[in-house]
């Protein structure tokens, strides 16, 4: 399926004011859904695996120890504040569903274990828990963005 198809088919959803569409041609397939989240609308769609492969793209080291620096110096000790970081590409959601409460908020308290959001990659939704004890202290990450490997997505104190 060719991009301008895709793009047709993006635009249809938008103004249609449908939440989602799910077409299959041969062997591909895509579902484009959309989350209206915070007066905010937001398209998606989905590609089989054998269509798009995710790519990896390494995070700079630079940019991470910038905001560390910032974070560290404006709210706490360097030895107390960790990052949670995203351990695979894909989408980042902080509820189970879109009727469900944030598994965790500002100021919560966690164990390791505990789970503090889902990120899904090809349609696959996984738990991502605490590895650590502490409490949450920043999300970095709004619902529903994407995020990359080694993308820090809490802060935990």
């Amino acid at each position: 399926m060719d991009l301008r198809k895709l793009k047709k088919l993006i635009d249809l959803v938008e103004e249609s004011g449908i939440a989602e569409l799910e077409l299959t041609e041969g062997e591909e397939k895509v579902k484009i859904s959309r989350q209206v989240e915070a007066q905010q609308i937001a398209p998606q769609y989905i590609q089989s695996p054998q269509i798009a492969a995710p790519q990896v793209i390494p995070q700079s080291t630079s940019e991470p120890s910038t905001t560390e620096q910032s974070d560290k110096s404006a709210t706490a000790s360097p030895s107390t504040e960790k990052h949670v970081t995203s351990p695979m590409v894909g989408t980042f959601y902080r509820a189970s569903s879109p009727d469900a409460g944030p598994f965790v908020e500002i100021g919560s308290t966690v164990k390791k274990g505990d789970i503090l959001c889902i990120i899904e990659a090809m349609k696959i939704l996984n738990e991502i828990e605490s590895d650590k004890d502490g409490v949450i202290k920043k999300i970095l990450i709004e619902n529903g963005q994407p995020v990359e490997f080694g993308e820090p997505l809490f802060v935990v104190e």
